[in-house]
């Protein structure tokens, strides 16, 4: 017998802290493409921190501006949209892919010039998802940027055809830990599983309660390219 897929929210649900993550693929009955974004957090620094979306434009932002210590790696446009490409990323190498992408490059060689986050001693991972929606679908790749054991970064690059009630799933952290572990290996094949309230409920319900900050959710209607979205925020209101 064929073994059941695991939804995203089952493979983070336990997990104390897999960090930021993305999760890309297609809904169950497949009309639609699936966008996933969360951020969680251990610092101050790091809570203190809100999604807000405008549009094709996914970005963090300080909940309250007082408290802020270093917006460096924290504040970012996590997704922006060119023409038919959906940018999005835990940094600000979403900036580095969209321009490359305005000008005619790609996605793995704009990723090339980049390298894992400089935050001693966790090195953060840099992960990364391109969307391509075209007239008989879409299509999607994955990044990771992450320290190898030699130092270097090492580049990882995927790539995947849709199917079906099947996404995968990419985040920063193996787990909790001091330093913090790196993701290991490939991203995770996920069921994706009902609708767009489905996925977001049972994902923002696994994440570890005392350290998420906030997940978006986006479904894209690949007939008529109309978007939904469900966006919770823990330090305000919850749209879920």
């Amino acid at each position: 017998m064929e073994k059941q897929l695991k939804t995203a929210a089952e493979l983070v649900c336990g997990n104390r802290y897999p960090g930021r993550g993305i999760l890309v693929g297609e809904s169950a009955d497949g009309k639609c493409a699936v966008l996933a974004y969360f951020i969680m957090g251990r610092s101050e620094n790091s809570r203190n921190r809100v999604l807000e979306a405008d549009g094709d434009v996914l970005r963090t932002r300080p909940f309250d501006e007082s408290k802020v210590k270093d917006p460096s790696l924290i504040i970012y446009a996590a997704m922006r949209r060119v023409r038919d490409a959906v940018v999005i990323t835990n940094g600000d190498q979403t900036d580095t892919v969209a321009d490359a992408l305005s000008s005619g490059g790609d996605f793995f060689s704009a990723l090339d010039t980049r390298t894992f986050e400089p935050d001693a001693p966790n090195f953060t991972p840099r992960i990364s998802a391109l969307l391509s929606l075209t007239k008989n679908g879409f299509s999607y790749k994955m990044s990771i940027l992450r320290k190898g054991n030699d130092g270097d970064c090492e580049h990882g690059k995927f790539c995947y055809a849709p199917q079906a009630g099947v996404g995968h799933l990419l985040h920063t952290y193996q787990g909790d830990g001091a330093p913090l572990p790196s993701f290991a290996g490939a991203p995770r094949e996920a069921a994706i599983q009902g609708s767009i309230d489905d996925v977001a409920t049972a994902l923002w319900t696994a994440l570890d309660e005392e350290n998420k900050i906030a997940l978006f959710v986006r479904f894209i209607n690949l007939t008529t390219g109309e978007t939904e979205t469900r966006l919770s925020n823990k330090h305000q209101r919850s749209s879920l």
